[in-house]
């Protein structure tokens, strides 16, 4: 596969959606998409980060774009987005999921509008709701295709896994609690790191689950996940920049070290022209299910290459449960809505 993203053609204009474009990889993967002049929507959590965004992209030059109001921590929000999207009737070719949340160092959980805890909220409930909803503009492109993005830490057997307390659902008792709950296996205490260890390990089993039930009612289109490696801007303002800045100087300081001195680093830039390839790149347009990862092979050397989810990730009956609660939890029915006529 190729290591310099930007040297990939990318093809005819799509309609792509990206999640997280206000900031860091969502939003450096819309410009380079924006510039190639691809029809983006690119919802925001309020109307300040709206604002700057369009800002941003149409000072790059390039066609209008849209940007929804469209908070992945308020379910009446996402709700109110998809049914604005839904009626225009406008496919979506590329459906990226990439928006995240890590409150690092946080030492009590903080809550979404429905009093679920925030991590999980965003990461995870918020992207459910909203692919569930927006399913029918997918499957009106005759090339549709969907992006998650998660990261290694999700496998407690990789590098970032290991450090801390590792990622694992147990048997959901905690989200199955519902609003109110910490910690999605029930048992744990509140672990900020985990919490976002849990989100990844649930994007990577949703994502699963929806190829493996789009496949089943005959719609096959590639469905992407991919973890983009340990990103740090080289401006330190924009690390754990979801965080209420936790003990600054120790997030400061291990910036300083992994980024400069150990090179272990990727920067938005890069992760975003990743990001960009994986929405649009015909190399990435086979249907069924697919996991990349943008790995570190030696000091400042990155390599982009399809790998395996953890076990964990991979296990059929634990994505399928994941998927019912989670669909009960945003009150939506657990089976896909109709194809499109």
């Amino acid at each position: 596969m190729n290591d310099d993203p930007l040297a990939s053609a990318i093809p005819q204009p799509r309609r792509i959606l990206i999640t997280g474009a206000s900031s860091g990889i969502g939003q450096e993967a819309a410009l380079l998409l924006h510039r190639a002049g691809h029809q983006l929507t690119l919802p925001c959590r309020d109307q300040a980060s709206a604002d700057a965004t369009r800002q941003k992209l149409l000072a790059s030059g390039g066609s209008d774009l849209l940007t929804p109001i469209c908070d992945l921590a308020d379910l009446e929000s996402i709700d109110h987005c998809a049914k604005e999207l839904l009626s225009t009737g406008e496919p979506i070719d590329s459906l990226v999921l990439n928006a995240g949340l890590q409150d690092s160092g946080a030492s009590e959980p903080q809550r979404s509008a429905q009093g679920h805890e925030l991590t999980i909220a965003v990461n995870h409930l918020g992207h459910q709701a909203l692919a569930m909803q927006l399913l029918p503009l997918l499957e009106r492109s005759e090339a549709p295709r969907l992006v998650v993005t998660a990261s290694e830490v999700h496998d407690p057997g990789s590098p970032g896994g290991r450090v801390g307390e590792p990622a694992g659902l147990g048997n959901l008792a905690g989200l199955r609690a519902g609003a109110g709950f910490a910690m999605v296996n029930g048992r744990t205490p509140f672990n900020a790191d985990k919490a976002y260890k849990d989100s990844k390990l649930c994007n990577l089993l949703f994502a699963r689950e929806l190829e493996r039930r789009l496949r089943r009612r005959g719609t096959a289109m590639p469905v992407l996940a991919w973890s983009p490696g340990l990103v740090i801007p080289r401006s330190s303002g924009g690390f754990f920049r979801y965080s209420r800045r936790h003990n600054e100087w120790g997030q400061r300081l291990f910036a300083l070290v992994a980024r400069d001195l150990l090179r272990l680093t990727a920067t938005p830039e890069q992760a975003g022209a990743l990001l960009a390839d994986l929405a649009t790149a015909a190399s990435y347009g086979s249907s069924g299910f697919s996991y990349h990862v943008n790995r570190l092979v030696s000091p400042g050397r990155l390599h982009f290459e399809s790998a395996e989810p953890s076990a964990e990730a991979q296990d059929d009956a634990l994505a399928e449960a994941l998927w019912s609660v989670s669909a009960q939890l945003v009150g939506l029915p657990e089976s896909l809505s109709r194809r499109p006529g």
